[in-house]
């Protein structure tokens, strides 16, 4: 699977615990996608909301192009649609809804068609405390890799 990672939000994963992932389509402009070619993106503060039923990307930094016709173009951080199926809004919605969960961007790229996706996923806070677990798990696994390597039979 060749994909071209264009954006990736590296706090999300730091903040909150991944439950389930989602692969979306987005609503670009064409400036916008030469602008996502150039990697000129940027998913920090980025988050997902349903607007008037449908799943909005909002706060997304998607810069404009110098080459790019002034009178089409529009705010950087507008909202952008994505597209999921029917099934899939429902099941984010509820899941939102009731169980409180995050609907969280993780990262932009084009798929192997090269059409602009976004991974999102619903996600739950971390508190302070789970987050410095997390650290001493992954400090503790790359100690013991580091370990294991350097060991000499």
């Amino acid at each position: 699977m060749a994909i071209n990672l264009i954006a990736q939000n590296k706090k999300a994963r730091h903040e909150y615990e991944i439950l389930e992932k989602f692969e979306a389509g987005i609503v670009l402009q064409g400036s916008e996608v030469k602008a996502l070619r150039a990697r000129r993106s940027n998913l920090n503060d980025a988050y997902c909301r349903f607007i008037k039923g449908e799943l909005h990307l909002v706060n997304a930094h998607i810069a404009h192009l110098e080459t790019a016709n002034r009178h089409f173009t529009k705010d950087e951080r507008a909202p952008r649609k994505l597209l999921l199926h029917k099934k899939q809004l429902e099941k984010i919605f509820s899941k939102s809804a009731k169980e409180g969960l995050t609907i969280v961007p993780l990262s932009i790229y084009f798929n192997e068609r090269n059409l602009a996706k976004v991974s999102i996923a619903l996600a739950k806070g971390k508190q302070l405390h789970d987050k410095r677990e997390t650290l001493k798990r992954r400090t503790m696994e790359r100690e013991a890799q580091k370990a294991m390597k350097n060991r000499s039979y």
